[in-house]
């Protein structure tokens, strides 16, 4: 573990710097044997905030982290370096600080006489369970490097894949947030003046006109209940979403969403097939690659279909069949598995699906981007216009009669 100093030397000049050490005892004797009268030490991954107290809260490991560190180890594993070298070396070149400790831990742990499996198991929000798993495989199987490069491979797939979803629904997320905002905007700070005008011309008013100003008035009159109520449903709504019920509901409107539930449909196809072909690469069985992969793919309804597909391979059906009862599962996916059993090939098999809705994730995603722009444009234009006319036309009339 890496410590900050702040000491007096032999000559008595105060001087700061760092040591890497098993625990702080062990620096400060260090130190000491140097020479050194400590006057403050510390860790290095601690900052303190404005109170004084650790920000680490504030810090996370991005999946990219977690690509790049996977590719460093399989390359260090490939040079037969030790892992509790490597693990030592990757902490003290990893630059995001809250990974820094995690290494850090985890070389310690080894340094103890724990497996890498059992030390990355301590860290779940940074190593998940399917990462501990084929990990576990490795040091079984002896071949950890071939592991953490089948994990750093996998890690990647699956980064660019839902990378890409999500930046395809940014775009029109900060288009009808920005929409949103500068119609408020008008409605209450432009509407209300030029709607006193409009009222005291005497002039009939047209529907959409009222319309508008009813509107305005309301946002003018009730805007900050509104919005504490707004703020109050989207906080409920996030309770909702922890729960359960809540977490099956919302993944099923995403599945079923018009357009976007196709897409999201062949995103977790393709982390399925994705994560069965690289578990069973590395000879984990297939009742454990099916409940790892129920914890990964990350939507409740096909993390309960399969559920319920280990249950039946369990109980000696196959995974054809298992799986095939749901109609959440396109029968392509289906046939193509039966094949892959029939022959053998199982694992080729679950590669070319794999490969196969990554495709079309990305193509569903490319036209998407294609089809956001021009819509929103056309929607974003009928929006002002509509709000422009509503009250451009009535000061048109009232210029008219004078």
């Amino acid at each position: 573990m890496l410590f900050r100093y702040k000491a007096i030397n032999q000559q008595g000049a105060e001087t700061e710097g760092s040591i890497d050490a098993v625990n702080i005892d062990i620096a400060i004797s260090s130190l000491q044997r140097r020479g050194f009268v400590i006057t403050t030490i510390k860790p290095a991954d601690q900052v303190a905030g404005l109170l004084g107290k650790d920000i680490g809260i504030f810090q996370r490991v991005k999946n990219k982290d977690v690509v790049i560190l996977s590719r460093q180890m399989a390359t260090l594993f490939s040079a037969q370096v030790s892992a509790l070298r490597i693990f030592k070396l990757l902490a003290a070149e990893a630059e995001n600080k809250a990974l820094r400790v995690k290494l850090f831990e985890i070389s310690e742990d080894i340094q103890g006489g724990a497996t890498i499996s059992a030390s990355l198991a301590k860290h779940p929000k940074v190593f998940s369970s399917f990462y501990v798993n084929m990990v576990k495989a490795g040091e079984e199987s002896g071949k950890l490097d071939e592991t953490f490069q089948f994990l750093a491979d996998y890690l990647d797939r699956n980064y660019e894949v839902t990378s890409k979803v999500k930046n395809a629904l940014i775009y029109p997320a900060f288009v009808i947030f920005t929409f949103v905002a500068v119609m408020s905007l008008m409605l209450t700070v432009v509407i209300p003046k030029i709607s006193s005008i409009i009222i005291d011309s005497g002039q009939e008013i047209p529907i959409y006109t009222k319309v508008v100003i009813t509107i305005s008035n309301l946002l003018v009159d009730f805007g900050p209940f509104i919005l504490v109520g707004i703020v109050i449903a989207g906080f409920l709504l996030y309770q909702y979403a922890q729960t359960d019920a809540g977490k099956s509901a919302f993944s099923r409107t995403r599945i079923d969403f018009p357009y976007l539930g196709d897409l999201y449909r062949k995103l977790y196809l393709s982390r399925i097939a994705d994560n069965l072909n690289t578990m069973l690469a590395s000879g984990i069985p297939m009742i454990k690659a099916l409940d790892l992969t129920a914890n990964v793919v990350d939507n409740r309804i096909y993390e309960e279909i399969m559920r319920q597909t280990l249950e039946s391979v369990k109980s000696g059906s196959a995974l054809s069949d298992a799986i095939g009862k749901y109609p959440e599962i396109p029968g392509i996916l289906v046939q193509m598995i039966r094949v892959g059993e029939e022959t053998g090939e199982l694992g080729n098999i679950l590669k070319t699906l794999s490969r196969f809705y990554q495709r079309e994730v990305m193509n569903a995603v490319d036209t998407l981007v294609d089809l956001i722009e021009p819509v929103m444009i056309v929607l974003l234009g009928l929006g002002v216009g509509f709000l422009l006319a509503s009250v451009l036309i009535p000061i048109y009339n009232i210029s008219s009669g004078i």
